[in-house]
Formats: C-alpha cells, sequence, structure tokens
C-alpha cells in the first residue's frame, strides 16, 4: 500500500512543521509566516523569496507590546495576553497554494480549540493579517485559523478558503485595475466549501460552488456562479449581484440574502419552489445583520456595489431577496419562544442548537431527514431537466436479467438499454466546479472527460458523446462492463447521496456506437516502417498496440491462448463480457486496422508450460526466442499481466479437486467457445472440456471480482452448493471515517454472483472471518471437506491489525471443489530471466511508472506485470502510455502516438 500510495500519488514523506527541516529558498509561503511572526513579536523585521514558489516577503511589524520569544508558541501566546497584532507584507503567486493552511495548522497545536470559531479564548479577530498581492493559488486561505486574515490585493484560484475555521479572507482588485469587479470573477470554484467559520468578503464575482456546504462562515460576494450554498447548514451569505443556476438547493441551514433590484431573482425563485425554503422580502430582524455585513465589505474592500447599496439603504433592503431553510426557521422560532433562563435554548434538542449554531459538538447528531428525500423521486422521466437534475431524479442502474433467468444460461447478465432513462440519469451529473470523478488519482485512471459526455448523452448527442469517449479511453465496452467504477465512488454527487451511473452511461455510449455502425476499421495512412512487438493480449497489451498502430508503426501481438483477449477473453466470463459479441469483435477490429496477432504456441514467447494446464497452446508454429524477438524488432512491449495466483499450502493442497480459481474459469469459457452454445442450450452441447461443478459442493476462497464469478459459474453449472469463504470482516453498509469521500468505498456489496447463489441455495454464500487449517480428503485422493476456524482482528502493539483464532470456533465444511481466488503474486518469471529485466521486490517487471522502460534497452513493460494485480482501467491506462514513451523511443521526431488526452 505505502509503494502504491508513494507510485500513484507522488507523496514525501515529511512533516511541514515550521519548515526548519527545508532550505529558505525552498520553504513554502507558510513557514515564512511563521518566521515574520515570531521576528514582529521579538520587534525585529523579517524578509524572505521563495526560490520555488516565487514570493517575496518585504515587511513585517507589531502594533503592541514586543517580547524576546523563542518560538512560535510563546510568540502567539504573548499575542493573545497582550492583545498586540501582527502585519506582515509578502507578494503570491499561483504557486502559493494552501496558504494559510500550515500556519493554522501551527496556531491548533499552541491553541488548540481556541484555534476555532468554537474556543473561548481565541486569538482576537486580525492578531496576524498577512497582506499579500497578485494571483494566489489554490485554497488560498484553506482551514484559516481564528485570529488570522489573510488580506489579498488581486485574485485568489479554487477552494479559496475552504474550510474556513475561523480567520478572515478579504479579496479585492488592485487598485489601479480599470474592469468592474462585480462583472468579474475575483475568487475561483469551489470557495469556502466545507466552512465552519469565520468571514470573507471578496469585491468581485465568486465562481461556480461558492459555499457549499457552509455550515458557519459570514461572507459577502459580488454575484455568485452556478450552484452557489447547495447544501449550506450554516452560516450567513450576502450576494450584492446575479447568481446562477441551483443557487441554495439543498441548504438545510443559515441564511442566504441576495440583492435583486431588477425583481428577476424573486421572479426565478417563484418558478423552481423548494418545499424546504421560503423566499422572501428582508425580515426586519435580520436587517441590521444584513446591512453589518456589507458595511464590513465596504470597509475592506473599498467595494462600489457596497456603497450604492448603503447610500440608499432604505430603498436596497426591499430589494434584497431572504432564502430561509424552513427547519432552520422553525428551530430559530422555538428557541425565541423557550422562557426567560439563563440558556434559552437548553430546552432543544441537540439538532435544532445545531441548527442555530449553539451546541457545535452534540454527543449524539442526529440525522435530519431532506424533506425532498421523503417524496419518491423518478429514476427515469420523459423530458428530464438538467438544471435541478440531480435534486429531482433518483440514481436508478441498468438492471441486471432476473437471477432464475440468467442463472440458466451464460449469456451477458445486463438488460437492454433504456436512453430515456440514460438521458435522465445523464441529467443528474451536477456539473460540478471541480470533478472528482475524472482525477486520475481519486477517480478514473484514464481521466475519461465524463461530465462532457453525461451532458452529451443528456442531450442526445450521441455520437459526440462517443467522440469524447474515446479521447481517452481504447476499449469502454470492456471499462463499461467490467470496471468496478472508481469515477462513481469519486463522484462529488456521492458526498450526499447516490453518484451519477456513469458506467452505466459509458457503456451505452460504446454500445449503441457499435449497434449504428459508428465504428469502423480506420487504418493510419502512413506507416512508419518501425516494427513493436507486444507480449500479452490484454487490456494493457491491446491499448498499448491500439495507439502504436495508430501512429504508424508495425505492431505484432503475441498471446499464448487460442483466442486475444487475455484475462478480457478467458479470465471474466462470459455472462460478464461476451467472447465473440465484445472482445473478438474488438480484436478483429484491430486486426482490421493493420495489428497482426500470433496465437497459441506461435504467441508463447519464451516457451514455457501453461500454468492452467495443457491443451490450452494448440497449434505447431514455433514462436520467435525472447533473444530472437529483441533483435528482430524496434522495439518490445512486456504485458503478460500477474498471473502467478497466490497459492494455499495448507496440509491436503494435493488433494483432487483443489484448483486455482483461474483454471475453472479459463477452461470453462474455453469449452463454451469451442462448443458453440451460451444460451440455454449451453449444457447439452457442451463438449465436456472443463472443470464440471454439477451436483458438486464447492467452496470458493476468497472475494473479490473473481471469487464471485467461480460463485456465478457454479451456480450455472449446477453445484448443490456453494459457500465463498473471506478472512476479513463483513464490510459495513456505509463508509466508515477511516474511508472518506473521494476513496473507494470499501462497503458491503451484493454483486451477481452472490444474489444468484441466494437465489438458488436461499442464503448468501459468504462466511466471514474464517480461516482454512486443513484440506481433508478421501482414500483415493480426493477432497471431501475443509478444516476452518474462525478469527477476530485485532491491533498488535505495533499499531498493525493481525488476525488471532477463536477458540473452540473449528467447524469443517463437506466439499467436492475448491476454487482458490486469493489474488495474484506477479507475472511469471519466463521473460523476467530470459530477457534477463530486473525486477522489483514484490516480482513485478521493474519500469518507472510513466516511463515504462525496463532495466533492458528498447524492452518496455506496462500493465500488472509492471505495477501488479490492478483494475482494466490501470491496464489501459498503464499501455496508451507505455505507447507513448515506445513511440518516443522509436521516432522522438516524428508525431507522437495520440495520448491520454486524445
Amino acid at each position: 500500500c505505502e509503494t502504491w500510495m508513494k507510485e500513484n500519488h507522488k507523496i514525501q514523506e515529511q512533516d511541514h512543521g515550521v519548515g526548519e527541516e527545508v532550505s529558505e529558498g525552498l520553504q513554502v509561503i507558510d513557514h515564512h509566516v511563521i518566521q515574520a511572526v515570531i521576528k514582529a513579536v521579538k520587534g525585529e523585521n523579517h524578509t524572505a523569496e521563495g526560490e520555488y514558489h516565487q514570493h517575496k516577503m518585504t515587511s513585517c511589524k507589531v502594533t503592541g507590546q514586543t517580547k524576546p520569544v523563542a518560538d512560535l508558541k510563546e510568540a502567539v501566546e504573548h499575542l493573545r495576553d497582550t492583545k498586540a497584532k501582527v502585519v506582515v507584507e509578502t507578494t503570491v503567486t499561483n504557486l502559493n497554494r494552501s496558504m494559510g493552511a500550515i500556519l493554522s495548522n501551527e496556531l491548533a497545536k499552541v491553541l488548540g480549540e481556541d484555534a476555532t470559531p468554537f474556543g473561548t479564548n481565541c486569538l482576537a479577530e486580525s492578531t496576524v493579517t498577512v497582506k499579500c498581492a497578485g494571483s494566489a493559488g489554490q485554497s488560498f486561505g484553506a482551514f484559516l485559523a481564528s485570529g488570522v486574515e489573510l488580506e489579498l490585493s488581486g485574485d485568489a484560484n479554487d477552494y479559496c478558503g475552504k474550510g474556513l475555521c475561523g480567520g478572515t479572507v478579504v479579496v479585492y482588485p488592485p487598485k489601479e485595475s480599470t474592469f468592474a469587479p462585480e462583472e468579474n470573477i475575483i475568487v475561483g470554484n469551489v470557495c469556502l466549501y466545507g466552512a465552519t467559520g469565520g468571514k470573507l468578503f471578496a469585491r468581485g464575482v465568486a465562481a461556480e460552488r461558492f459555499a457549499v456546504r457552509n455550515s458557519g462562515a459570514r461572507a459577502v460576494v459580488e454575484g455568485t456562479g452556478d450552484h452557489g450554498c447547495e447544501y449550506m447548514t450554516g452560516g450567513t451569505v450576502v450576494v450584492l449581484g446575479q447568481v446562477g443556476i441551483n443557487f441554495a438547493a439543498g441548504m438545510s441551514g443559515g441564511r442566504a440574502y441576495i440583492w435583486d433590484p431588477t425583481g428577476e431573482m424573486i421572479k426565478r425563485c417563484s418558478q423552481e419552489s423548494d418545499p424546504a425554503k421560503e423566499y422572501t422580502a428582508l425580515s426586519p430582524e435580520f436587517e441590521a445583520e444584513v446591512k453589518t455585513l456589507v458595511e464590513e465589505h465596504k470597509l475592506r474592500t473599498g467595494s462600489e456595489v457596497a456603497a450604492k447599496v448603503l447610500a440608499d439603504w432604505e430603498t436596497s433592503k426591499t430589494q434584497f431577496v431572504q432564502v430561509f431553510p424552513l427547519d432552520f426557521k422553525r428551530a430559530l422560532a422555538e428557541a425565541a419562544a423557550q422562557p426567560a433562563a439563563k440558556d434559552p435554548v437548553a430546552g432543544l434538542s441537540a439538532e435544532e442548537k445545531e441548527l442555530i449554531n449553539e451546541n457545535p459538538a452534540p454527543e449524539a447528531k442526529v440525522e435530519m431527514a431532506d424533506l425532498e428525500d421523503s417524496v419518491k423521486r423518478p429514476t427515469v422521466v420523459q423530458n428530464p431537466k438538467k438544471k435541478r437534475g440531480f435534486i429531482e431524479y433518483e440514481r436508478g442502474v441498468q438492471p441486471y436479467r432476473k437471477p432464475e433467468e440468467r442463472k440458466k444460461d451464460f449469456v451477458e447478465i445486463y438488460t437492454q438499454r433504456d436512453e430515456t432513462k440514460l438521458k435522465t440519469q445523464g441529467a443528474r451529473c451536477m456539473d460540478c466546479g471541480v470533478p472528482f470523478c475524472h482525477q486520475k488519482e481519486t477517480g478514473c485512471p484514464l481521466g475519461n472527460k465524463i461530465p462532457e459526455w453525461n451532458q452529451l448523452v443528456y442531450e442526445g448527442q450521441w455520437k459526440a458523446a462517443l467522440e469524447r469517449l474515446q479521447m481517452t479511453n481504447n476499449f469502454p465496452e470492456f471499462t463499461g462492463r467490467v470496471c468496478p467504477a472508481p469515477c462513481e465512488g469519486a463522484c462529488v454527487l456521492g458526498i450526499i447521496e447516490q453518484p451519477v451511473t456513469i458506467k452505466n452511461i459509458e457503456c451505452a455510449i460504446i454500445d449503441k456506437a457499435f449497434d449504428e455502425g459508428w465504428i469502423v476499421p480506420n487504418p493510419p495512412a502512413v506507416r512508419t516502417g518501425k516494427k513493436v512487438a507486444v507480449i500479452g493480449s490484454g487490456p494493457a497489451g491491446l491499448a498499448a498496440a491500439d495507439q502504436l498502430n495508430k501512429a504508424g508503426h508495425l505492431v505484432t501481438v503475441y498471446e499464448r491462448a487460442d483466442r486475444v483477449g487475455g484475462l478480457m477473453m478467458y479470465g471474466v466470463p462470459n455472462m460478464k463480457a461476451d467472447k465473440q459479441g465484445i472482445v473478438q469483435r474488438r480484436a478483429d477490429l484491430l486486426a482490421a486496422e493493420g495489428i497482426t496477432f500470433k496465437t497459441g504456441a506461435a504467441g508463447n514467447i519464451g516457451g514455457a508450460e501453461h500454468p492452467l494446464g495443457a491443451g490450452l497452446m494448440p497449434g505447431e508454429e514455433q514462436p520467435p526466442s525472447c533473444a530472437d524477438i529483441v533483435t528482430e524488432f524496434d522495439a518490445v512491449l512486456c504485458a503478460t499481466g500477474a498471473t502467478s495466483a497466490r497459492d494455499m499450502k495448507i496440509p491436503g493442497r494435493e488433494f483432487k479437486g483443489v484448483h486455482f480459481a483461474m483454471e475453472f474459469l479459463h477452461k470453462n469459457t474455453k469449452s463454451l467457445l469451442d462448443s458453440g452454445s451460451v444460451g440455454e442450450d449451453w449444457m447439452s452441447k457442451n463438449n465436456g472440456q472443463k472443470i464440471d461443478a454439477k451436483g458438486k459442493k464447492v467452496i470458493v476462497i476468497g472475494g473479490g471480482d473473481t471469487g464471485n464469478d467461480c460463485i456465478g459459474t457454479s451456480v450455472r453449472h449446477g453445484a448443490t452448493s456453494v459457500v465463498n469463504f473471506e478472512l476479513l470482516p463483513k464490510p459495513q453498509e456505509g463508509r466508515e471515517a477511516s474511508n472518506p469521500w473521494p476513496q473507494w468505498p470499501r462497503i458491503f456489496r451484493v454483486d451477481y454472483g452472490h444474489a444468484e447463489a441466494e437465489n438458488t441455495y436461499g442464503q448468501d454464500p459468504r462466511e466471514f472471518l474464517i480461516n482454512s487449517k486443513r484440506f481433508i480428503g478421501d482414500a483415493d485422493g480426493n477432497v471431501t471437506g475443509i478444516e476452518t476456524v474462525r478469527v477476530e482482528w485485532k491491533k498488535d502493539e505495533s499499531g498493525r491489525f493481525t488476525f488471532a483464532e477463536v477458540p473452540g470456533s473449528e467447524q469443517v465444511f463437506e466439499c467436492d471443489l475448491v476454487f482458490l481466488s486469493m489474488g495474484f503474486l506477479g507475472p511469471e518469471k519466463t521473460l523476467i530471466d530470459q530477457l534477463q529485466l530486473e525486477a522489483d521486490q514484490r516480482g513485478n517487471i521493474k519500469a518507472d511508472f510513466g516511463k515504462h522502460n525496463t532495466s533492458v534497452s528498447k524492452v518496455f513493460a506496462a500493465g500488472d506485470c509492471r505495477r501488479g494485480q490492478s483494475l482494466v482501467v490501470w491496464a489501459i491506462r498503464e499501455g496508451r502510455e507505455a505507447a507513448r514513451e515506445i513511440d518516443t523511443f522509436l521516432m522522438t521526431k516524428a508525431p507522437r502516438a495520440p495520448s491520454m488526452s486524445g
């Protein structure tokens, strides 16, 4: 996991602290601010320049008493005790990201809760003021602590004030600016996201997703983009200008006020009735609050709009639209109705107190139902509206065929696409300010342009959606069927409800394209004459071959199985991805575009025996040796996958009937294809060249997709029973605190095989927290059972989770067949040994991520043989990247292979 994180996220192990371990020129701007605060308290000046981040700190000074302090802790305590204040002046650039976050973290170490809006002995407002000039980078003022003010003459990028925690952020254009601030964006997308307290004043427009999930901050801006104040739960927002669509959608607390001198806003609100909120004129009881905020906005930013509003306040106050969530209003009214007492809200529930910003940390937080959720929302409508689609429509996935029907055959489990439903689901895509679904490290590794093709499907522009899809994904018919969809796990809508059905939409786009005849062979117009050998025809190898062929190179793909596709052909069962209609169709298309395929014995580079048994590599043609292939071709790509299965070396492993899962699945699919039937008559037409589970008691050891596929295949064979062992605990129904969005949600799921087993045998087949001790066999050497013991997981002294056996929990499970589905250890060693490739500590071919060149000249590696067992989307990404690097290696001055962005 640590290696994976470092490789894919480029994480460096460092404690930012106060920057003492970093050379001054490489310190971030917060390090210099911290030093300036210490120096100012001591009565000294401080200047600094960021060699990398390109900021220039010019001065610092203190107003009030000075003191010879030793560190930030002493400086902060002195400022709090004496009410002295420090002002620092600096320039900023867009390389200065998250300015204020490290400073706030250090303040929290000193002050604890008093660094937050909920403290009782906080620093006075603007105790530390940093006056900045320039264009600030992302997350300017993120998590800014109480007592700190960032004043910016310039503009700020996305996430300004994210998680604001009591501090103050002020942004205004430079005095020499000639444009009208109220007509221009001055802070980027997702400003004030998740703020809990503090203030923000921006003389200009805030872009999309302003104050989303704000729970306590007060802010004044001069306009917002779309989706402003969505899901806001507290705080106050004043908008002195226009707002975009979906303003205050899902807002359940706090108040928003929009200056609407033309009446357009209130007219629009009357057309978009929302049962959870009311839109009214400014209430007299809140007039002083709004006026005070507008006055402070004018004072801090020099706003001409604020000046105009205040110049004729009696008229202006009648032009405000007040947005007031009804539950919040009710909580305030009930608080006001309480009898006079020392604590006027003592009689309210914890939830009601939280709504009015009291009791910020109740012992037990009660979930408050959204009024819109009390009405069942449709998953499909004839004419869906995008404007409020994610509010109006529920997630609706493409259903599988009914278990009782599909378990009779090996036909694909999916139902026919419903284009009206897909259009409705496309309308749920939120038009996010910053989509996480196509972030390559948290969402789709391919960087698929998901929001774009969701929008195009909603608009009915299917061919344009196909063009967007093919920019980044060579085989969407593969990913749309077998990818677990990390994009949906990272969907922004998934923060508060079910994500968009991205995977269904992706699959529908490519399937419709084939149905309509839009996908046709497109050979390259010019050939380079350069020859490339690709060893392995799984998604990584095929993606690389496709890209290199498009660039005009002569590509030969070697595959030791009798059919092209790697695990997509023989690892994934036919009911998940049809071999003729999906996998072979793509292979035929690639062949028509000029790629040469060598299969069976002719494709068995290295000449090793197939690990799953004899008869799986037909043919008499001899392949080139490893040495010959390096000599014959200008470049070689190893994309053989991670096919060395993890074994279970316990007593009795030698008994007949204990098989690797891949042996079971591979032979079953080959038998189906050789026999020519996957329909309900498949059993009568089958050639019998498979591991037959009919009438057998089956145990599958290990979960994941492969374990599920073994379950589904065994059910179709007619197994007497199917039990699935998993060593880990049963996952929870929802995310745990240690598994936050946008990480892939580790939750309990019921896949197609589990549902089919329950339909057949009356219960879910999975047994959690169970460990296999030994296989039991009969006198003929056949497996007849497994001796097991239950386990529990605990942390050891070092904090690592380990499992221990539960005394007295021993149990024997009868079985006739056992399938080992415990993952893969890495690639087979044939190519590594014969090509003398360097391997990493895990036994994978050593090649840097993104470069893919191995220790041997002109030999590259991509996919699971390089990174270890992974997802189909990662395989395609690595294949595309390896193709780019091979193309660069072959023809530095020639046109490059199409990259992931096109």
